[in-house]
């Protein structure tokens, strides 16, 4: 969550916007975007740049300004194209790393620290094609200032290897479960039924046939009989692992005895 040394860091990196309310002020890049410098003081969540659609150029003049602006810079869906252009800026004393697997981009400055929350963030996935969608969720709430605690491989398939994992997120005390699924989409109600934890389902598109590209696994969570769980688009790391942010915060927040 957003600090008072972050606003620090926005009024210095922005020059001329000086006080709380101009950090609602959206500032223009290149002509290309238009960055909502206040978003995570606002609403607790950044700006995450998505690169999928824009030029590589694009997206490195973006976070260049995003991480002189506030010290860090998310992007997702971005591919080994992204790389160069961005490390050629050369943004002194940055450091940038690309997670090939989950396409996800973290630019940041090296004196940059993530301010631990408490809120903790438990992850499912059905099988391990699942994989780069809950690496995505688990990167977005990790950037967050969660804890997470992930098992891979869990499906229904198999539903005797699911116990266990489950028992060990009740027993750290999950604020909520993330669960990641594609073909049928079954685990996320096989969960549900199972926790009084709040269940956040992500479908992906590992599926084929008349169910093609999550469409039947969507189906299948949005049907869902059990109650308490909650679905995000197919393939939606980010906005997965952005509600389950929010949630687990709030919950630490009250959990550590501050209103």
């Amino acid at each position: 969550m957003a600090t008072r040394d972050d606003l620090a860091r926005f009024d210095a990196g922005f020059k001329g916007l000086t006080n709380r309310t101009s950090l609602l002020a959206i500032k223009r890049v290149a002509r290309i975007a238009h960055l909502d410098v206040g978003r995570e003081i606002r609403k607790g969540l950044p700006e995450i740049v998505l690169a999928e659609g824009k030029a590589p150029q694009e997206v490195a003049e973006i976070v260049e300004a995003m991480v002189k602006g506030s010290g860090r810079a998310i992007v997702s869906r971005a591919t080994s194209k992204n790389l160069r252009p961005i490390r050629a800026k050369r943004i002194p004393k940055s450091s940038i790393q690309f997670f090939e697997r989950s396409g996800i981009i973290l630019a940041k400055l090296k004196s940059y620290r993530v301010k631990q929350t408490g809120g903790r963030v438990g992850l499912l996935t059905a099988g391990t094609s699942d994989i780069p969608v809950a690496e995505e969720a688990q990167m977005i709430a990790k950037e967050l200032g969660c804890e997470t605690r992930v098992y891979y491989d869990v499906g229904v398939a198999g539903l005797h290897r699911l116990f266990k994992p489950l028992s060990e997120l009740l027993k750290w005390d999950s604020d909520v479960i993330l669960v990641v699924a594609g073909r049928e989409g079954a685990l996320p109600t096989v969960v549900a039924g199972l926790v009084d934890v709040p269940v956040i389902g992500v479908p992906t598109s590992r599926s084929y046939g008349f169910g093609d590209k999550g469409i039947a696994a969507l189906a299948a969570m949005l049907q869902s009989c059990s109650l308490g769980i909650a679905v995000v688009n197919i393939d939606g790391g980010v906005g997965a692992g952005s509600i389950a942010a929010l949630i687990a915060n709030r919950v630490a927040k009250y959990r550590m005895g501050r209103s």
